[in-house]
């Protein structure tokens, strides 16, 4: 058989396309071992008595965090708008009080088709690293808690156009544990109309079913 330089272009090119699904695959599978990795010590976080929110009684019969399992598709890409006058608000909590919040920015992003916002927050006082977005979407009361639930984003470069959300990490207040807490609920301008099925279920301090 005679073999011609088409048939080695083509070799080459179901070689590259081969190792292009091997890491496709394998960042996905190291992506969900990190998320359950990240679950699981926060689990043992909550056990311990130092800095657990959960009371002793509830701590005794606590098994763990219940969570939607790992998808990808819920880290998103959002488009990033920093506002150039960061002003000072004033974030209801559920006792009544208020903590000053700076409106740092706003970040887009798609979901089936459709366009979505969040107002992005930084804490006032300078003590946080990282950007705060507090949200509630249609799962709360269902499946997740009915208070809403927050993520966490890094800070971006002074250049960036893009932030990633991802809300696999998205996670429960103190509140949805022990009432004794004081949280920041989430504004009106960050109610999303859509269920976000990701990240952090609703707590049920007396049923034993394990984390995802």
């Amino acid at each position: 058989m005679r073999i011609t330089p088409k048939f080695f272009i083509g070799l080459g090119l179901l070689v590259v396309i081969g190792y292009f699904l091997a890491d496709l695959v394998f960042n996905d599978h190291q992506y969900a071992l990190r998320l359950r990795k990240d679950r699981q010590e926060k689990n043992d976080a909550f056990r311990r008595v130092d800095g657990s929110p959960l009371s002793q009684e509830q701590r005794d019969t606590f098994d763990s965090l219940r969570y939607f399992a790992p998808n990808k598709a819920w880290r998103l890409e959002a488009q990033l708008e920093t506002f150039p006058r960061r002003d000072t608000v004033q974030m209801a909590l559920t006792d009544g009080k208020a903590d000053a919040y700076l409106r740092w920015g706003r970040a887009k992003f798609i979901l089936d088709k459709q366009e979505y916002q969040l107002t992005l927050f930084l804490k006032a006082d300078g003590q946080d690293s990282t950007l705060f977005v507090p949200f509630t979407d249609k799962t709360n009361g269902f499946t997740t808690y009915g208070g809403g639930r927050y993520l966490d984003a890094a800070l971006p470069a002074a250049d960036a156009t893009e932030l990633v959300l991802d809300f696999n990490e998205a996670y429960n207040p103190y509140c949805a544990y022990n009432d004794s807490y004081a949280c920041p609920v989430p504004p009106t301008d960050n109610r999303l109309l859509v269920a976000i099925e990701a990240g952090e279920k609703e707590f049920h301090s007396h049923d034993g079913h394990a984390a995802e």
